[in-house]
């Protein structure tokens, strides 16, 4: 299925710190990134593409305008999809990632905007984010090609196939075609295959007529 880009707007990322930031220990754990769609109708969500950067869990949270006459409002679709395996080695801190609509908790249909909640439990990871984040919608549908009658409903072997109008019918010309075998074979029989000489006569040659030649 086709997909087309969606241009949007990456907010600058929110921490929400873990411990007292006056202390050594105290560092942000989650942070927060808001992509909004300025100009853009709501839209049918097909699949977010980035670069991770060190975050071993991610959540994503959407708001949506179910209708016309409703508030948009803000519904979870993806929670604690885990990102790297084990938040203490090194393991998909780096890799590309997509997330498609059927991984999602609810229904990507008209999308106003999204949150990403980014989580990193880790100590050992001084900074942990995404990166070249793209969002994808459903593209147009391709148009369906128009077959053959024919071809899309192929003839059984058990029917005869189709007569081609304008077309003598084949088993027609077939016995016409023998008829005319049989009568070359007639006409063949019936020609003699004795040859009659110049001056033969009943098998020898007339002395009269040789000597007038």
């Amino acid at each position: 299925m086709s997909r087309v880009l969606v241009p949007c707007h990456v907010k600058s990322t929110v921490a929400l710190q873990v411990g007292d930031m006056r202390t050594s220990q105290g560092r942000p754990g989650v942070l927060v990134v808001d992509v909004t769609f300025p100009n853009i109708a709501p839209f049918e969500l097909q699949e977010i593409m980035f670069k991770n950067y060190y975050t071993a869990f991610l959540s994503i949270r959407v708001r949506q305008q179910s209708s016309v006459h409703t508030a948009a409002k803000w519904v979870t679709c993806l929670r604690d999809y885990c990102l790297m395996p084990d938040p203490h080695s090194e393991e998909g801190a780096q890799d590309y990632v997509s997330v498609f609509k059927h991984q999602m908790l609810c229904d990507m249909n008209r999308v106003l905007e999204l949150r990403l909640i980014l989580r990193q439990p880790s100590p050992l990871w001084l900074s942990f984010t995404v990166e070249e984040l793209q969002i994808y919608q459903q593209g147009p549908k391709s148009p369906s090609l128009a077959f053959p009658k024919w071809l899309s409903h192929p003839v059984s072997n058990e029917q005869p196939a189709p007569r081609l109008e304008g077309l003598p019918d084949p088993s027609r010309v077939s016995s016409e075609v023998q008829q005319m075998w049989a009568l070359t074979e007639m006409i063949r029989a019936s020609h003699t295959s004795t040859r009659i000489g110049r001056f033969d006569v009943d098998g020898c040659y007339d002395l009269n007529l040789l000597s007038y030649t």
